[in-house]
């Protein structure tokens, strides 16, 4: 049973697809932040840099846009740009201050701003027009032959004069009246655009592509998913509205959620999302795995944990890279990882096993719709992927940067505090006249502190300034304060004071 499951808030929408009851994709739409890939823009050139093959472009974001080389590059020369956009120069493309039409086809990821192109491409439920370029094309995921070239002579007979048609994966099966309602939609569509960008100067936004519940609607929902639920009565009915145009056959299987339980409560997708961005991920058998991201790449390291197998070692790390594989596609996918992906597997001595786990790794991976690839495993004996960027991933939604760890998950020492107190003892000596101090730390690393009692009566003999630590609620992990300082009969005072 495959299910998508709408939670609409007032702020944000979050929708869940789930396979089996088991969350397999997320995405979060918040109103201070919706989605623009798909959306095109009048844009103005900001830089050219033939050094970087690129340009910036200005479409009015926070970010200027970054514009590659090969996406500049005019549509006619298509067929062979592959070959021949190395020896074109972005200078001789676009110009400083040009005004151009873009479509944002990545989103704005972390300090980077959006990627857009020059080739446009609008989708529809079961075909994409490409207005600019003489192409007839059909879903890789279409594998049979016959179905291919069944759908490929259909749509040569409907497809535009000098434009493109790429074939979805949703078109699997339907007739070309499905196919001709697609291509009119799609060139009324194309007419709007091209009277709009026209108009107004750049930067400025000529066409804004569906929001994440209609988008979702159009792409995703089909024949294979049983039921599409959403919890508000206003985006219930527009759906239904968009699914009599696009889909009547799948009316019957949206249903309004009115249930007073939160809907993903209802659906366990709550509970699924918080261990999505878990460091540590459990296998069923007892091993795991644990992502860890970085500026470049992610690392995936599997290990055995709480496993040890049946029969031998062997067959228990076998056993635990089999599982884990499974466990890495459905992760690369639920947590929108992208870019350079490095999966570290427990180390197999049988050849037969290593190809076998790689085969498994590719066959979960088919279920993925963002292209991914297995490049293979490294001398090292490392299985390295790469994954499309084009959102940002789950958890830079859902999570921030840690102000006082600053992102690395770590805490300093109480070796390191006692540093800290040390460094201030003798800044105090050599530069006041302190008789005693009143140091203040966070009251989980108190205890530890004191078990070092040689040493901070090491600094005092050392430096002939008392010294107290005491506890305060208010001082983070990796702080140390001093609450006061001078004579010591004020500072003892105090210090008993606050010890009460």
């Amino acid at each position: 049973m495959n299910k998508i499951v709408v939670d609409v808030g007032i702020n944000e929408t979050r929708l869940a697809l789930l396979e089996n009851q088991e969350l397999v994709e997320v995405y979060i739409e918040r109103k201070n932040n919706k989605r623009i890939v798909g959306n095109i823009y009048k844009g103005r050139v900001t830089n050219v840099l033939p050094g970087m093959q690129a340009a910036f472009v200005d479409i009015g974001l926070e970010k200027n846009c970054f514009l590659y080389v090969k996406d500049a590059i005019p549509q006619e020369y298509e067929n062979d740009r592959n070959e021949r956009y190395k020896d074109v120069c972005i200078k001789d493309i676009v110009k400083e201050g040009q005004e151009i039409i873009v479509q944002v086809i990545k989103e704005p990821i972390g300090s980077k701003g959006a990627r857009v192109t020059t080739h446009i491409t609008l989708p529809g439920r079961y075909l994409v027009l490409m207005p600019q370029t003489d192409y007839l094309g059909i879903s890789r995921r279409i594998t049979k032959e016959e179905e291919r070239e069944k759908l490929r002579d259909e749509v040569k007979e409907i497809k535009p004069q000098n434009m493109g048609v790429i074939v979805r994966t949703a078109a699997k099966g339907k007739r070309k009246e499905a196919f001709n309602d697609d291509i009119k939609f799609l060139l009324k569509l194309w007419q709007r655009i091209e009277k709009e960008k026209k108009l107004g100067f750049a930067p400025r936004m000529i066409y804004k592509d569906f929001d994440l519940v209609n988008k979702t609607m159009r792409d995703i929902f089909s024949k294979e998913i049983d039921s599409f639920i959403i919890n508000n009565k206003t985006e219930f009915k527009n759906i239904v509205e968009l699914a009599e145009l696009i889909s009547p056959s799948l009316i019957d299987r949206i249903k309004l959620y009115d249930d007073a339980l939160e809907i993903f409560d209802y659906y366990n997708i709550e509970t699924q999302i918080k261990n999505s961005i878990s460091r540590k991920i459990w296998l069923k058998s007892g091993g795991y795995i644990v992502i860890d991201s970085t500026e470049a790449l992610t690392v995936i390291d599997v290990n055995t944990g709480k496993y040890v197998g049946t029969i031998n070692l062997d067959d228990t790390v076998f056993n635990t890279n089999i599982e884990a594989a499974k466990e890495i596609a459905k992760q690369l996918r639920l947590r929108d990882i992208g870019g350079i992906i490095i999966v570290d597997f427990i180390d197999m001595i049988n050849e037969n096993f290593n190809q076998e786990v790689l085969e498994i790794l590719e066959k979960s991976l088919d279920k993925d719709r963002t292209k991914t690839k297995v490049l293979g495993m490294t001398a090292l004996g490392l299985v390295e992927i790469t994954r499309k960027k084009v959102r940002q991933r789950l958890e830079s939604l859902l999570q921030k940067k840690c102000p006082y760890c600053e992102g690395t998950g770590k805490i300093l020492s109480e070796e390191v505090l006692l540093y800290k107190i040390e460094k201030e003892i003798r800044r105090m000596y050599h530069h006041t006249n302190t008789e005693a101090v009143i140091f203040q730390v966070p009251p989980e690393t108190l205890d530890e502190l004191l078990q070092n009692k040689i040493i901070i009566k090491e600094l005092e003999e050392e430096y002939h300034i008392k010294i107290w630590i005491l506890p305060q609620e208010n001082i983070y992990y990796n702080d140390l304060s001093i609450k006061a300082m001078g004579r010591l009969d004020a500072i003892e005072v105090l210090a008993k004071e606050l010890s009460t």
